[in-house]
Order: C-alpha cells, then sequence, then structure tokens
C-alpha cells in the first residue's frame, strides 16, 4: 500500500529523525504520557505512531490503547505498523455521536491537532465528552490562530482559535490546565516568550 508524508499528515518511518514537525508531534505525546493512564483513545490518531510511545513512556498503568481516525488506508497502515497487544486501531469520526457504542469510553483521551480540522467543533467536543470516563483526562492541543472560524494561510485547517476561544470551547471536558508548546518545549506560559501551539489538559470531574 502507498502511503505518503503530507503538510498535515506525520509518519515517522518515512520521515527524517530531525524534520522539526516531527519532532514537534512527538513532543505532544512525550508530554501527554506524563499524564496518560488506564483506558487510552488517540482520536484522528494518524499513521498510529503515538500510541506506542503512550505504552512506552506512560507513568501510570495502561490497561488498553485505542486510535481511531476517519480514513481507512491510515487505519490499514497504522495497524500493520504499530497493532500489538492491547493495543488497536478502528475507523472513525470524531462526530459520530454512536462512537462510544463502537469504542466504549475511556480514561484518557488525546486530540492532538485535530479540532481545528472539524468544521463543527463543538459537536466534536462535546462527543469526546461523552466519551471520557468521570475523573478522565482529555489532552487537546491547537495552533494559536486569528479566531475561530477565520481564514488562515493553512488550507488543512477550519478553525484557528484565541486562546480565550479555545478554552470557552473545551469547557464540557471540564476544568483545565493550559500548557504552551514552542518547538519542542511544552511547559506552563513564561513572559516574554513566544508560543505557536496550545495544549489543554482537562480534567472531567462530572
Amino acid at each position: 500500500m502507498k502511503f505518503e508524508v503530507t503538510g498535515e499528515r506525520v509518519v515517522p518511518a518515512l520521515m527524517n529523525p530531525d524534520d522539526g514537525m516531527l519532532k514537534e508531534h512527538l513532543a505532544r505525546y512525550q508530554f501527554s504520557a506524563r499524564f496518560a493512564f488506564g483506558r487510552v483513545l488517540d482520536i484522528a490518531c494518524g499513521a498510529g505512531y503515538g500510541l506506542k510511545i503512550i505504552r512506552q513512556q506512560a507513568r501510570q498503568p495502561i490497561t488498553e490503547l485505542v486510535g481511531v481516525d476517519i480514513d481507512k488506508e491510515t487505519i490499514d497502515y497504522a495497524i500493520g505498523q504499530y497493532w500489538e497487544e492491547q493495543l488497536d486501531f478502528f475507523e472513525g469520526d470524531i462526530l459520530d455521536l454512536s462512537l462510544k457504542d463502537k469504542v466504549g469510553t475511556f480514561d484518557t483521551i488525546l486530540c492532538l491537532e485535530t479540532i481545528e480540522h472539524v468544521e463543527n467543533d463543538q459537536r466534536a467536543i462535546k462527543n469526546l465528552a461523552a466519551l471520557l470516563n468521570p475523573r478522565g483526562l482529555a489532552i487537546v492541543s491547537t495552533p494559536f490562530g486569528q479566531g475561530r472560524g477565520k481564514p488562515c494561510c493553512n488550507p488543512f485547517h477550519v478553525h484557528q482559535y484565541l486562546e480565550d476561544e479555545f478554552i470557552e470551547i473545551l469547557k464540557p471536558l471540564g476544568k483545565l490546565l493550559m500548557y504552551y508548546q514552542r518547538d519542542v518545549t511544552i511547559e506552563k506560559q513564561k513572559p516574554g516568550i513566544k508560543y505557536y501551539l496550545m495544549v489543554a489538559v482537562c480534567q472531567k470531574i462530572f
């Protein structure tokens, strides 16, 4: 099967290890491994490499890892490249309200560099909330932008949020802590530093 790197698709096996975009994506999964526990969902998992990182670097016990992506070719690649016991991949849509019936609920949900691609972002976040167990964690990342729904230079993105818009749309996922990314560094905000991405760690408290 032919599988290609695109401007939005990261495929580590086909990329230079020094590629900046690859390093940034890997950093988000390494960051997420600090928080992940229990049953883990990677929504819009792409090529599937991220869950391998979670399994290898998680600081808390992991019981199962599930990757879901809307693209069948991508899921087929992930299965062929990364499938192993208790790590599986399924075709599915973040907007599908029956997804909970198909894959169950989770203690940790990763939604990294995804929400900006979804026109109905509010429905997507509400669906993630339905998939998240009480006291569960959702880690959601997105680039800074000029405002929700406003045109941007990336043709793949429907939304690029202002920070207050991003925080507002994540309310169904519970309380949150904000982190910020520059290159491979993800940290609490420091004065005088320009960040390019926001990373929210949300906890469902109801």
